[in-house]
Order: structure tokens, then C-alpha cells, then sequence
């Protein structure tokens, strides 16, 4: 975890608490913070000098005000800002090249309300080099305190398939439990086999229910065991869930600090993809949320 974790900020609330949270997580992982600003894109194609001169001084004075903040609330964190001349998504996917993390606010200064995730992360999440975590306006968890009930513990939540387990998401989640000391949920979501079910009668008896279930918590234990030696000291639980996988990560990541999921990288494309899990999770979630990439 050497490479630093990298944040987009434009000055909205939801770009702060962006900022806020890659500081915290810097600081866990024992990295700088680079802080990346990206003037918004102007329409048409002549934009007088001084309209570009001004941005690029505002842009320079948020930067140093953000990094000053930052720097006050943690003085042993390396914090350096960088004002960058491409568009904010050209800008934040170059930049991510060089980071362990990227982290971003679901919605930047442009959008409307009730537009919970914007152009920006979405194309982030879907498209950058590096895991990246979007970051709701007020997040949940042991630095925000907003969906987590009294006396409840920091909690990390990985959506996980035994039948077709993703290392990388898996180790990310791992990681992120054992650096805030907190437990890991491990959730898979299931279905009935199609074959299971009478067309005429739709009914599946409670015993061949319960088999089926027993059968994926034993496949869902033994593909988690492996990841169980290399981290020791992540208290890890196990759930299985007869629901949507996007309604079982949801409900599951209620309060928690953090939600991981994966992201398909092959076949490669210029805009990248996001699965629909994903992309429902990215649009409901309450807590901030880790994409990581991979491949297979």
C-alpha cells in the first residue's frame, strides 16, 4: 500500500466529505494524499483567456485552502494538492494510474437534486485503473456516524460468489476490515435452481429449500477459509441470502463503514462497464463503496 490515495475535489459537499474520508484512509493505510482539482469543462470552443485564467486561480485557491483543512485535522498526513488542465474524468482517470485508491463524492458540483450518483464517479467506478470508493455526502460508519445505530461496530460488507470468487475484491475488503480493526461480512446472494421449480406448480418444498441453502453456506465457507489464514485477525461472518444480490448487499451494508465490490475489466473497453449489481448499489447505497477491478 504504498501508492497514494487520490481525491477529486470541485468544492462541493459531497467532493469535502470525499476529501475527508481519503484522508482517514490514507492515514490507515500510511500514505500521502494527493488532491486532484480539474477546472469543469466550459461550453463552446472559444472561452476568452481571463473566463480560464479565473477558474485556474479559483481552482488553485480551493486546492490550498482543502489542503490546509486537511493538514490542520491531520498533521502527520502528507497532503499535496494538483490542479490539472483536462476535463475533470480525463483528469482523475490519469491520475489514478499512479494510485493505491481513488476516491470521489457520488455527485460533484454539477447535477440536479435527486440525482444521487453523477457522470464523473459513475465513470470513475466503471473506467479508472484503481479501486475507487464513492463516498455519499453524509457516510455512514466509525468517521460518520449516520446510519450506524448506538453501540453498533464498524462493519465492512463484500458482496462475494463461491462459484465464481474474485480474489481481488475479496483482499481489498480483508484489508480494509483489518486496518479499522473491524469485523467482515461476507455476503452471497442465491437463487433456487431453475430446474427446481415445477412450471406448473411453482412450489419448492421447505426440505429442498433448506438442503440447497446448507449446500451454499458450505461452498460459501469453504472459498472465504483461504482468505481466513492469510488474515488472522478479521473476525469474518458468513451470510447467505435467498435475494437479489443488489437487495442483499443493501440491506446488508446498512450502517456499515464500507461495502466492497468488484468490477470486470476483460474484455477492455474505453468507457469501461459496470455491472447492474453494481450500478444499483452505487445508486442506494448509504455507506461509501469500494469498486475494485479485476480480471476473470
Amino acid at each position: 500500500m504504498s501508492q497514494p490515495v487520490l481525491a477529486g475535489i470541485d468544492g462541493s459537499e459531497r467532493s469535502s466529505a470525499a476529501a475527508a474520508w481519503a484522508a482517514r484512509e490514507a492515514e490507515l493505510r500510511g500514505v500521502r494524499l494527493l488532491l486532484v482539482h480539474a477546472s469543469p469543462s466550459l461550453p463552446g470552443t472559444a472561452v476568452p483567456v481571463p473566463a480560464l485564467n479565473r477558474l485556474h486561480h479559483m481552482g488553485e485557491r480551493m486546492l490550498q485552502q482543502a489542503v490546509a483543512d486537511l493538514v490542520d485535522r491531520h498533521p502527520d498526513l502528507e497532503v499535496r494538492g494538483e490542479q490539472a488542465d483536462d476535463a475533470p474524468a480525463a483528469a482523475l482517470l490519469a491520475a489514478g494510474r499512479g494510485a493505491g485508491l481513488l476516491v470521489v463524492g457520488t455527485r460533484g458540483a454539477g447535477g440536479f437534486d435527486g440525482l444521487e450518483v453523477g457522470s464523473v464517479a459513475l465513470r470513475m467506478a466503471a473506467a479508472a485503473p484503481c479501486p475507487v470508493v464513492l463516498v455519499p455526502q453524509e457516510p455512514a460508519g466509525t468517521f460518520g456516524e449516520g446510519m450506524r445505530a448506538a453501540g453498533d461496530t464498524a462493519q465492512v460488507v463484500v458482496g462475494f460468489d463461491a462459484h465464481h470468487p474474485v480474489s481481488a475484491a475479496v483482499d481489498f475488503a480483508f484489508q480494509a476490515a483489518e486496518a479499522r480493526g473491524a469485523p467482515l461480512r461476507v455476503v452471497q446472494a442465491w437463487a433456487l435452481p431453475a430446474e427446481s421449480v415445477s412450471s406448473r406448480t411453482l412450489v419448492v418444498t421447505e426440505k429442498d429449500r433448506a438442503t440447497w441453502e446448507d449446500q451454499e453456506v458450505l461452498r460459501l465457507s469453504d472459498a472465504v477459509r483461504a482468505f481466513q489464514e492469510t488474515y488472522p485477525q478479521v473476525a469474518v461472518r458468513t451470510d447467505v441470502m435467498l435475494l437479489h444480490p443488489a437487495e442483499a448487499l443493501l440491506n446488508a451494508s446498512r450502517g456499515a463503514d464500507l461495502l466492497v465490490v468488484g468490477r470486470r475489466t476483460d474484455p477492455p473497453t474505453a468507457e469501461g462497464r459496470l455491472g447492474p449489481v453494481t450500478h444499483a448499489v452505487l445508486h442506494h447505497s448509504r455507506c461509501p463503496v469500494a469498486v475494485v477491478p479485476h480480471t476473470g
